[in-house]
């Protein structure tokens, strides 16, 4: 496993996550079409500043009782779980109803247990709720939506791969998140996709800014493209 320390987590979040997906893409380690939640996974605070952890993965229902057991406070084990994973820690979950988000399987009190278990952020393919009062305490959401009930709410199983909005996740996978949605960060580029990612949008400032620039030309504008590339 890859290791998040202090100051680069502190890189991370001066990043965003169009950057971060450009620098990957450079090292040519994974297809240009993997490694991302597509656009069905919403961020729900994107003022807030990127979150970059560990992931803790689990899968729940909503639409219908648990066969055995409560919905949700027997299943206390999953605390212990995630305490297991190193911190930061973003909790993922794929929510396997037919119809995806019936039911939240986080609202305001589950989202203040987890960030008290060094959690920074939950992402589902289902939804959330409790919006505005999560946003009090910075908390992130990604989700598919946003549901008024919990329904039936309950764990499945929890530590294996997941799949949410077209990204597959293992437990331990490193990730990042932003406004610009959820990727995953290889293991082998943690160290070095921050210094790479600041460079490539260095770059592309000095393009944008030349293309406002009263000395902007066709011919300039080739020669700074061609140094992006």
């Amino acid at each position: 496993m890859s290791v998040l320390t202090p100051d680069l987590i502190d890189a991370y979040r001066r990043l965003n996550g169009a950057d971060v997906s450009n620098a990957i893409e450079t090292f040519g380690v994974r297809l240009r079409n993997e490694g991302f939640a597509d656009g069905t996974l919403r961020c729900l605070y994107p003022e807030l500043p990127p979150i970059v952890g560990y992931a803790v993965t689990a899968r729940i229902r909503c639409s219908e009782p648990p066969p055995l057991g409560q919905p949700y406070h027997d299943r206390t084990d999953w605390w212990n779980y995630i305490v297991s994973v190193p911190a930061p820690r973003i909790v993922v979950v794929e929510d396997l109803d037919g119809r995806p988000g019936f039911g939240a399987f986080v609202g305001a009190v589950h989202a203040s247990i987890l960030q008290a278990l060094g959690c920074v952020g939950y992402a589902s393919n289902g939804s959330v709720r409790d919006v505005e009062a999560v946003r009090d305490f910075a908390f992130q959401f990604f989700a598919g939506g946003t549901s008024i009930s919990h329904a039936f709410a309950h764990i499945v199983d929890f530590g294996g791969p997941v799949q949410v909005c077209g990204l597959t996740i293992s437990s331990g996978e490193l990730l990042f998140g932003d406004a610009e949605g959820l990727l995953s960060v290889p293991p082998e580029l943690c160290a070095d996709l921050p210094a790479v990612a600041a460079g490539m949008a260095a770059a592309e400032a000095k393009v944008m800014a030349f293309c406002r620039s009263s000395n902007f030309s066709i011919d300039g504008l080739r020669e700074l493209v061609r140094e992006l590339a």
